[in-house]
């Protein structure tokens, strides 16, 4: 588990020109906009977060300590012009951290030039330590999971918002990470999918440890039972986070699975029926606690006429956590 990232960082760029690239670097801003400096961009850079333009030795003043990759790009891969940019970032003083597949100790120029300058590079999807299997035995606490309709509907910032809402309460409650940007907002986490599929669910077990009894892990899900690319990931993920309640993220409107052209979307009561099943295998007592909606392409009146006829229809909150955040599930789950 990574816990050895410093903050604050320097989100980069490079040069990417669509708005989904930068998903990684939005998630941070969006949700530790206090952890941020600023961005850095090169030259042709499409995209904007909003943050001030740094160059490494501006970031460095201003108390930057890693510089994160940013970008989610396809293939995961770090384009070679790059890499002169991120060796002068470590030779001004910054660490480097990246969820890319590719990996920024696997790049010869950039290695060196962090051991000359005492600098660390972080790849976070390299699972750290020996990877234990997975048991199903019950331990204390309570956990709580949120799953989907498909890939990139929203679990990430649903379990966000759960998470802050319950600290807000005062309720003991920590936000885990299983993906790269969840581990750049939370500084410690680890990346599911990097992981073999036989360690998926110990890997599970290990980020949701035994805790004191009103205790909760608020578990950042994967991918979809549904999704036939990612299933597998979210099966292990679902047994050795050994849930409580799922949550059951979706956008509406969406006409097909992500990556899967003309393959259409399971209904809310077959893709709940389907995780809640799944989870029965470690914990026979697992039960739904809602609804999470991204409706950022609906037309507000309809995204709330939706969001009431949805807790109507099946006696549980439904929630958009960009809109009106998560106190819907927190007040339904204190009641239980």
């Amino acid at each position: 588990m990574f816990r050895l990232m410093e903050k604050p960082y320097l989100l980069f760029l490079g040069d990417i020109r669509d708005d989904l690239s930068a998903k990684t670097a939005r998630g941070i801003a969006d949700w530790r906009p206090g952890d941020c400096v600023g961005q850095y961009r090169m030259a042709g850079c499409g995209v904007s977060l909003g943050l001030a333009d740094l160059d490494f030795a501006e970031a460095r003043e201003r108390g930057a300590r890693t510089l994160v990759v940013g970008v989610a790009n396809a293939g995961g891969r770090i384009p070679g012009h790059w890499e002169g940019d991120l060796v002068r970032a470590v030779e001004v003083g910054l660490d480097i951290a990246s969820g890319l597949h590719e990996r920024l100790n696997d790049l010869p120029g950039l290695a060196r030039a962090a051991r000359a300058s005492g600098r660390r590079l972080f790849d976070i999807r390299r699972p750290e330590g020996p990877l234990p299997v997975g048991t199903g035995e019950k331990r204390p606490g309570k956990r709580i999971l949120t799953v989907g309709t498909d890939c990139s509907v929203g679990k990430k910032y649903t379990t966000l918002a759960l998470a802050d809402e319950m600290r807000r309460r005062g309720i003991p409650a920590d936000f885990r990470a299983t993906g790269q940007t969840g581990i750049f907002i939370a500084g410690e986490g680890i990346c599911v999918d990097a992981v073999p599929a036989d360690f998926i669910s110990g890997v599970a077990e290990r980020l949701s440890p035994a805790a004191d009894p009103d205790h909760w892990d608020v578990v950042e899900g994967q991918g979809s039972l549904f999704h036939p690319s990612f299933a597998g990931v979210t099966l292990g993920l679902v047994h050795g986070a050994q849930p409580d309640f799922l949550v059951l993220c979706h956008e509406p409107g969406r006409e097909s699975l992500r990556g899967l052209p003309g393959r259409s979307l399971p209904g809310l009561a077959e893709c709940l029926d389907g995780h809640l099943a799944a989870a029965r295998l470690t914990n026979p007592d697992v039960r739904a606690a809602g609804f999470s909606f991204n409706t950022r392409n609906l037309d507000p009146a309809k995204a709330e006429r939706l969001r009431r006829e949805t807790e109507a229809f099946w006696g549980l909150p439904c929630i958009d956590p960009v809109i009106n955040g998560a106190g819907a599930i927190v007040d339904w789950l204190e009641n239980q």
